[in-house]
């Protein structure tokens, strides 16, 4: 059973704390390193053009996210990802904001297109947006849910031959054969910053104890969104929430999975 599989992928990452080297924006950076140590992995976030290279080299997976773009960033993004590919480590793209810019629709665009990419990992929005679609954005919000985007997905998933995991309300994820649904997650998930990079941090993750990667990022929505589920019992503000979510990622154990997991296949 799938529960099972996001069971063994999870002790796996406890057991063998892998290093998730992330290029990712500096309002999250705290947030998404302690997200990451919660459940068991080792995070760095390096972005000197000077390290990526070798940093990469270390680690199970790059995690690129486009939230605070520069030139510089960029220039590093591609040095990591060429790496990466050269290394056969996992590369997870967040497109955060694709359509609401040129310069960060671009940019996510030459990075599907130059770079093999394992998974991308986006909102409604966003991944229309990379496929041309109408995927205007509110600063980085998706003014789209889920379901707007399913086609889309299945065939940018076919085209770049990789996987794509569009979270919202329901998460979608497809390679553009098989297909996930996953129900799992909390209102409170989209009222705090860092929430989305942290998904797509913890689908790196996955990614690096998992060679299947739309089971692994399966696995990585319906742990989070579980973990939010969790932190929200209580009724918390966002604040609590944040935190409470931390503690949620590191008591999250194989019952709960097995329990509470709200996912399809197709």
């Amino acid at each position: 059973m799938i529960e099972d599989m996001i069971s063994e992928m999870l002790e796996t990452i406890r057991k063998r704390h892998p290093l998730v080297h992330n290029i990712t924006n500096y309002v999250v950076m705290n947030y998404t390193a302690n997200v990451l140590l919660a459940l068991g992995a080792s995070p760095v976030m390096a972005h000197a053009p000077e390290e990526v290279e070798e940093m990469v080299g270390l680690a199970g997976a790059l995690v690129i996210n486009i939230g605070t773009l520069s030139t510089p960033w960029v220039d590093s993004m591609f040095l990591a990802a060429r790496a990466a590919e050269k290394h056969s480590i996992p590369i997870i793209l967040d497109p955060v904001g694709a359509g609401a810019t040129r310069f960060r629709t671009d940019t996510a665009r030459r990075l599907l297109n130059e770079i093999h990419v394992t998974a991308v990992r986006g909102n409604a929005s966003e991944i229309l947006a990379l496929a041309g679609e109408s995927g205007s954005t509110r600063g980085v919000d998706s003014v789209h849910g889920a379901e707007d985007a399913r086609n889309v997905a299945s065939q940018l998933a076919r085209k770049h031959d990789t996987v794509i995991a569009v979270t919202g309300v329901e998460d979608f994820v497809t390679d553009g054969v098989r297909n996930s649904t996953i129900s799992n997650g909390h209102p409170l998930m989209g009222r705090v910053t860092g929430t989305g990079c942290s998904a797509s941090a913890i689908t790196g993750a996955f990614c690096a104890v998992e060679p299947d990667a739309l089971i692994a990022a399966t696995g990585a929505l319906t742990t989070f969104g579980l973990a939010g589920e969790m932190a929200a019992r209580s009724n918390p503000g966002p604040g609590s929430f944040q935190i409470l979510l931390l503690d949620a990622l590191d008591s999250i154990d194989h019952n709960i999975i097995k329990e509470r997991a709200r996912l399809s296949a197709s």
